[in-house]
């Protein structure tokens, strides 16, 4: 069955779900940039999915999903760095990134899919 809608889509319900989650993590941080930052990449993920999406063509869509994958890096390496800046615990930032990793490696195989 054909996926008809950008919502059917498991991985932008996962990076829906991340981008939540970062929301959630960051809300009372004080550095604004660093919030304003991740909070802004994590929201990019799923809006470049469904932009990508609704271009209807593949070679749209595949770029759009590449633009999605340089996001989620771009969270993931300001997840690495909220640990470092003691922004957020070990523990908590192991599973963002597993979450992270997890959307990324849907995303290039969504990508290799299309091609």
């Amino acid at each position: 069955m054909a996926v008809k809608r950008f919502e059917d889509l498991l991985v932008w319900q996962k990076s829906q779900d991340l981008a939540v989650l970062v929301y959630q993590e960051f809300i009372t941080l004080k550095d604004y940039s660093f919030k304003d930052q991740i909070s802004r990449a994590s929201v990019s993920i799923s809006n470049n999915i469904a932009e990508g999406f609704d271009r209807k063509t593949n070679p749209d869509f595949i770029r759009f999903l590449y633009f999605a994958a340089s996001s989620n890096s771009e969270v993931r390496s300001m997840l690495y760095l909220s640990e470092r800046l003691n922004y957020l615990k070990k523990e908590r930032t192991v599973e963002l990134i597993e979450k992270s990793n997890e959307i990324s490696s849907m995303l290039y195989g969504l990508i290799q899919s299309i091609k």
